[in-house]
């Protein structure tokens, strides 16, 4: 029997049974599309944390609280990040290759303007520093100023997120909001930089540092400070030189024991890099069972085609088909079910990943589409071979006895 007469005998004995096929496809297609889909969704999450990250500029590091990497616990007390310490890092003659630094603090509040609320995520307290360092640029209105930090007024610059569910389509420049029973004056709205997935970057006030304090955070600790070095290939020295002013600053004269991290741009994305390569795999091993689940469906139904066609296999072997023909035509009607649902599955998961999913832009990646596709074939091979040998297997008299 040739290729051509193998393939029209496994798409009638298909045929014979639509909806049992079709529902074994559907396993096939489901466990294709779900490796494609999540992958992307894994790949989207960490193209969208590298570029939040890269959005701060290769000159920023961030310095905040508890022990550095690699760092010992034996260090016998812990002191909090303060401005004061924000103060000794802007000396030039303590860190000359710093261009500034700005303290943060960090709260949720309500905001309210006109009755209408909105939860922002992040109400930040911090000097104008914050948005050179921080790479955030204004798209209408102004940032605040040195003086309005020195004056503890309250004005506030606000992200488009929180502009829009407060404002809608009106300028919120100029207009009063009451974030946690303050009333702030919007001065400047920020450009959009785009959500990573877990938390919207542009849902965020920012506000001077002492006003933030006064009203919400109390004047204690500050959550972290952002540093700018000079340039790009000022970062290292610049690093170095936090780290000596900060261990005179907190008295400590074990590097091993320090009680703050100072985080550069490269190492927060190493770090985003190896968390996102755990977080794929994971996704990729939760999809797999879903193709694990169609190769087990496929098995199920074949051993079930082979039960109801004992006779027939019977009759044929009875009229000279020898055992190879068997053996071909189930295997081709189990790799024809796992070959049209992988290929249902690829366009599925292709149009699935058009759609943002739990705020993640999925991107694709091509290699997961290809071998989801022949994972696909080949299980359609290896879980159709034992229904398939089982059916060649099957002794001509026994199976014509069969009812």
């Amino acid at each position: 029997m040739n290729p051509f007469e193998t393939l029209r005998f496994a798409v009638g004995g298909l045929a014979a049974n639509k909806v049992r096929s079709g529902l074994t496809m559907l396993g096939v297609l489901i466990g294709v599309a779900a490796v494609i889909i999540l992958l992307a969704v894994g790949n989207g999450s960490s193209q969208a944390v590298k570029d939040s990250i890269e959005k701060l500029g290769t000159n920023a590091l961030t310095v905040s609280s508890g022990g550095g990497f690699g760092g010992s616990s034996a260090a016998t007390s812990t002191k909090p990040l303060t401005v004061d310490d924000a103060r000794a890092l802007a000396d030039p003659a303590s860190a000359p290759d710093v261009e500034s630094v700005a303290p943060e603090v960090t709260t949720s509040q309500t905001a309210l303007y006109d009755g209408t609320s909105h939860s922002v995520n992040q109400v930040v307290g911090t000097y104008p520093a914050y948005f050179k360092a921080s790479n955030s640029k204004v798209a209408k209105g102004d940032y605040f100023s040195a003086d309005d930090v020195l004056n503890s007024r309250k004005v506030a610059v606000i992200g488009s997120t929180t502009a829009t569910d407060l404002f809608g389509t009106a300028s919120p420049v100029g207009r009063k909001i009451v974030i946690g029973g303050t009333p702030f004056t919007v001065v400047g709205v920020l450009d959009t930089k785009g959500g990573t997935g877990f938390q919207d970057p542009d849902d965020t006030v920012i506000a001077p540092l002492p006003t933030v304090q006064n009203a919400f955070t109390g004047f204690g600790p500050v959550s972290q400070i952002l540093v700018e070095a000079k340039s790009a290939d000022a970062t290292t020295p610049a690093q170095n030189e936090i780290t000596t002013v900060l261990m005179s600053q907190h008295g400590i004269k074990d590097s091993s024991a320090l009680d703050f991290r100072v985080s550069s741009q490269a190492s927060l994305l190493d770090t985003q890099a190896s968390t996102n390569k755990t977080f794929t795999v994971l996704l990729g091993a939760v999809a797999a069972i879903s193709l694990l689940v169609g190769g087990i469906g496929i098995t199920n139904i074949m051993l079930v085609t082979v039960t109801e066609r004992t006779r027939e296999i019977g009759i044929r072997k009875a009229i000279g088909a020898p055992k190879g023909v068997i053996l071909g035509q189930f295997l081709a009607e189990s790799t024809l079910l796992s070959l049209v649902g992988g290929g249902l599955g690829v366009i599925g998961g292709l149009i699935g990943s058009r759609f943002t999913i739990v705020g993640i832009k999925p991107v694709v990646i091509p290699e997961s589409v290809v071998g989801a596709f022949v994972i696909a074939v080949a299980i359609g091979l290896f879980f159709g071979s034992y229904p398939a040998n089982r059916a060649a297997s099957l002794r001509p008299i026994e199976a014509l006895r069969h009812e």
